[in-house]
């Protein structure tokens, strides 16, 4: 019954959300031209599909983590059972062969995408347009769907860091996070308890991307200017935003001069402050992953005041992995995972430029 009153609070909650953001849509016509556009159509469906997915990999992971629970507690279960989803039954299979048990699967799953491509190539014209015109620049010109991260990103970062550095950490960091992944468990099957400090990365990580994409897609109109989804384009709209880099803001603000701080609009002033800030981002943020790896948040709490509790697992996980492993692990962790979303926020609410200004590159 509990479960069922969950179930319903939440779809209660999703509809209300709905209701709310149609409620706040002023231009229908706008909002049905970007989302019915042929390029587009991948984001929406991926706006829906992710989520149901998501839900379903989070389902199955705390089935088996009951299951594991289970075997824990009954050891002669433990040694007779050889299936992830329920325990060993008699008369079942010892073995289960590829062939027709995957095979089939996989058949059905291809003709249904293969009939999915053919109706979808014929419905829906390819996103082509006209020979370049110099003369005549799209407004918004944006990238194709898959590259509209890295374009959102040019907004936040300097170019050469948006457009270089950050996607090669990023390849880098995929290429290099299964080498320096010290928890054997969790292979093969669905788990949360097991594999809790990946998942919740991979899944940081990934929806920053998505939020990205959606960004340039749906909120980026001409001009690139912020435009929220269903608010009308208006290609004549004009925004005054007074960018301002961070060593610049303290020192022409009211603290700042108070405290006759206007040496730091100086070299090498502002560069020395720039590195310090950008070195205490780094201290603070392996200090918080560091946290997130081993704390157990159950057991969190404010009255008595435990801020900290460590859990076992976690704790021997940690302990092992290797040096290498683990400063590894930080500085991808805090270049991508931690610093992307904080140079957003201090972008867009702060209008904050650059936190490090050099002569070679600006962060």
């Amino acid at each position: 019954m509990r479960k069922l009153i969950n179930k319903w609070t939440i779809l209660a909650v999703v509809v209300l959300l709905l209701v709310l953001a149609g409620f706040f849509v002023q231009d229908w016509h706008q909002l049905w031209i970007i989302a019915s556009a042929p390029d587009n159509i991948p984001i929406v469906a991926m706006l829906f599909l992710v989520p149901f997915f998501t839900w379903l990999g989070i389902k199955q992971a705390l089935a088996n983590d009951r299951l594991l629970d289970q075997l824990e507690k009954d050891p002669k279960l433990a040694k007779t059972h050889h299936r992830k989803a329920e325990p060993w039954r008699p008369g079942w299979a010892r073995e289960i062969h590829v062939w027709p048990y995957l095979v089939r699967v996989e058949f059905l799953a291809t003709v249904i995408v293969t009939v999915i491509l053919f109706v979808w190539s014929i419905t829906l014209n390819a996103p082509l347009e006209e020979p370049a015109n110099p003369n005549l620049t799209m407004n918004p010109s944006k990238a194709p769907w898959y590259f509209l991260g890295l374009q959102e990103m040019l907004v936040y970062f300097d170019p050469w860091i948006a457009g270089v550095v950050m996607p090669s950490i990023i390849m880098v960091g995929l290429m290099v996070f299964p080498y320096v992944d010290s928890n054997p468990l969790g292979n093969g099957y669905y788990t949360l308890k097991q594999r809790r400090f990946a998942l919740w990365m991979f899944g940081w990580g990934f929806l920053m991307w998505i939020s990205l994409i959606f960004i340039g897609t749906f909120i980026r109109g001409p001009g690139w200017i912020w435009f929220w989804p269903g608010q009308t384009w208006d290609h004549n709209a004009v925004v005054f935003d007074k960018n301002v880099d961070l060593h610049d803001m303290i020192a022409t603000s009211t603290i700042g001069k108070a405290l006759h701080l206007g040496f730091l609009a100086d070299n090498p002033y502002k560069f020395l402050f720039g590195l310090i800030v950008v070195s205490g981002f780094y201290v603070v943020g392996a200090l918080f992953f560091h946290w997130l790896m081993t704390v157990d948040f159950s057991r969190i709490s404010f009255r008595p005041l435990r801020l900290f509790p460590q859990k076992e697992l976690e704790q021997k996980l940690l302990a092992r992995t290797s040096l290498l492993q683990y400063l590894t692990f930080q500085f991808f962790a805090v270049s991508v995972l931690l610093a992307l979303p904080v140079k957003l926020i201090l972008r867009l609410a702060l209008t904050i430029k650059y936190v490090w200004v050099t002569p070679w590159f600006n962060i």
